[in-house]
């Protein structure tokens, strides 16, 4: 990719090449949340971590491998967030930053169990693509984790289980993977690169390792440790792509 040519022109000129700007466009896990807890109004709430989120990770490796170079990183992430509201608040968080690349991740609350939600889904993912790509930036389509199978018996509070049995509903009846896979065809469609993590999730579970405890809230956030995997893929993504 472009950016890690710009990278190495940089760490050659030091002084006659600008640094690099990458954006990441995504919910909660892209924000850097991983347990939950209730307050005192018996409001959720998420523990924020932004220390140990996939884009810090990526940070990190990059200025690893390249310490004369600039990296500016944009989160864009937002708890809660869908590909929908992702396109309404594209230009507003990411493309004014004019990134060098930019990295989409949605997924997780786009899955439900209408039909019409794959379609939705698609149709966001697409609009922000081409407002991406015609800005200029490149781009990275980034699958997401996966969410629990089971409810982990760490889970003691009746609101967490029934989040969590909803989630492994739409995980274990095909509904996640249906979302999953018709954001690949759209970027197979497109020519977007793609960071299939999900799919090295998929082949954890397969090989019998328990997904669910991977998870820092037990539902849909990885742990800090998971986070590391995005970090490695992104950046592996970007050498290969």
């Amino acid at each position: 990719m472009k950016i890690i040519e710009k990278l190495v022109s940089k760490t050659k000129d030091h002084m006659n090449h600008e640094g690099v700007t990458i954006a990441f466009l995504g919910d909660s896990v892209t924000q850097g949340c991983f347990e939950i807890y209730k307050k005192e109004n018996n409001q959720i709430e998420t523990v924020f971590d932004k220390r140990y989120s996939y884009e810090h990770g990526v940070f990190d490796i990059l200025c690893t491998f390249f310490p004369m170079a600039t990296v500016n990183i944009i989160n864009a992430g937002i708890s809660g967030d869908r590909s929908v509201r992702g396109v309404a608040r594209l230009e507003r968080d990411v493309l004014r930053h004019q990134p060098d690349l930019t990295v989409v991740c949605y997924g997780l609350n786009d899955c439900s169990r209408k039909e019409e939600s794959i379609g939705i889904y698609t149709k966001a993912l697409r609009e922000i693509f081409e407002k991406v790509l015609n800005s200029g930036s490149e781009l990275i389509f980034m699958t997401p984790n996966m969410m629990n199978t089971k409810i982990s018996p760490h889970l003691q509070d009746d609101d967490f289980i029934k989040i969590a049995r909803n989630c492994a509903e739409l995980q274990n009846n095909g509904r996640f993977d249906a979302h999953i896979e018709a954001a690949r065809s759209l970027c197979q469609e497109m020519h977007v690169p793609i960071c299939d993590c999900y799919a090295i999730w998929k082949k954890l579970s397969d090989g019998g390792v328990d997904t669910t405890e991977l998870l820092a809230n037990k539902i849909n956030h990885p742990t800090r440790e998971m986070n590391k995997l995005f970090a490695y893929e992104l950046v592996r993504t970007m050498f290969s792509a």
